[in-house]
């Protein structure tokens, strides 16, 4: 099993920067492809970035060039740098992995989730 925690939400002026964290515990063999995932009120959620073990990224076109999806694997801390938010960028923000190293931004195949952190945009 694996334990997912973020950290590092909070509110964010338009056009500033925030970097999400996700620490990973448990069974990090199970980790090849993690990934950021995020829910505003009243829409579904949605995969933002994704990142394997190769380092190999892939971004939702709503997030491509503002935001960055990073890993530090002697930490096994996932990050997810967030570079000129937007208003619509306002939901909480969830980590989650998977077994498997081909990127993919669908969330019925990560099993393992953490518990969201919420990130609010002025």
């Amino acid at each position: 099993h694996v334990q997912l925690v973020e950290s590092g939400g909070g509110l964010v002026q338009a056009g500033g920067s925030l970097r999400l964290s996700c620490a990973a515990s448990g069974s990090i063999y199970s980790t090849d492809c993690m990934g950021w995932f995020r829910q505003a009120p009243g829409k579904e959620r949605e995969g933002i970035a994704t990142i394997n073990s190769y380092g190999m990224t892939i971004y939702a076109d709503s997030v491509k060039g503002r935001f960055t999806i990073s890993s530090d694997n002697a930490k096994n801390t996932l990050y997810l740098q967030m570079n000129i938010p937007k208003p619509e960028d306002a939901a909480i923000y969830y980590c989650a992995a998977r077994d498997g190293w081909y990127l993919t931004l669908t969330e019925v195949v990560y099993p393992y989730w953490g518990q969201g952190t919420q990130v609010t945009v002025s």
